[in-house]
């Protein structure tokens, strides 16, 4: 069996963790270019790059799928596979890709399909407040997130997990199901079922400014927000302080009752404290 992984984040790792302790390490790893991060824009490499590295396999990080360089090429396209294997790659990648391998390309989605097309549907689950999401194998068509079903693994939700949490959970889940179906999808023993489509939900880009609260919200809102949100963008809020707009990024809270609590803050420019510290510290300058 030759297989091919495409990913690259936490998500990614997760999965490749975990396919690794079920006896699966891919023959080639494909992810994304080194790329700046951070306030000082050093550039760093995805994590499946380190991940490859780690496990002594070959990988390869094309800037686009549609126009590869020569040795790329010789890489994705020059060998014969049976299989592909999406998870949190991060790019479109062209049908004429999606088509080489002999069993088609698969993807581990952390949504129960049709339901939460697109990109955050963690943190769409958690926004909505489901009290159900789950993880679907489905094998890649031309369209985002809807070619036909190989299987699904339903999970209930607490009402208390973080993205964070929650995709963890739903990468091993993904991938201990993959590793359970890809003996009979091989062997051609499995029949995908196509989506209803006309049930298809679909998600929406998470931006920075997303991560802003109004603390004159509901602190149910609040709380989903601030769950769905970890570890990015994070939520913040901005209060006034002798006439000037002081931005606080809530690093821990909680809800209590009808009551978003905070336990934590980073105020703009300082260390992290406890809310009580920072209260204190207006007090204090109020004098």
């Amino acid at each position: 069996m030759t297989w091919a992984f495409f990913g690259t984040d936490e998500f990614s790792i997760t999965v490749l963790e975990t396919l690794k302790k079920e006896g699966l390490l891919p023959d080639l790893i494909v992810t994304v270019p080194d790329r700046p991060k951070g306030r000082k824009l050093i550039i760093a490499p995805p994590l499946a790059k380190v991940w490859a590295q780690e496990n002594n396999l070959d990988f390869v990080q094309p800037e686009s799928l549609k126009n590869l360089q020569e040795s790329e090429a010789q890489k994705i396209t020059g060998q014969a596979f049976d299989f592909f294997l999406v998870a949190s790659y991060g790019k479109i990648i062209p049908q004429t890709i999606l088509d080489l391998p002999t069993k088609g390309t698969l993807n581990i989605h952390p949504s129960l399909l049709p339901q939460y097309r697109g990109s955050t549907p963690i943190e769409s689950a958690i926004l909505n407040s489901e009290l159900q999401t789950g993880v679907t194998i489905m094998l890649v068509d031309a369209q985002m997130d809807h070619g036909p079903i190989l299987g699904q693994e339903t999970i209930d939700l607490s009402g208390e997990e973080t993205s964070s949490v929650l995709a963890n959970d739903l990468a091993q889940k993904g991938a201990i199901l993959l590793a359970k179906i890809l003996p009979a999808w091989l062997e051609e023993k499995i029949t995908p079922v196509e989506q209803n489509h006309e049930l298809a939900t679909f998600t929406k880009k998470i931006a920075k400014e997303d991560g802003q609260i109004n603390l004159e919200d509901s602190a149910i809102l609040n709380y989903r927000r601030y769950r769905a949100f970890q570890p990015w963008p994070g939520v913040y809020t901005t209060i006034t302080h002798r006439q000037k707009s002081i931005r606080l990024n809530i690093k821990k809270a909680r809800l209590a009752g009808e009551l978003f609590i905070i336990e934590r803050v980073t105020p703009e420019g300082k260390k992290e404290m406890s809310w009580e510290e920072f209260q204190r510290g207006i007090k204090n300058s109020s004098k």
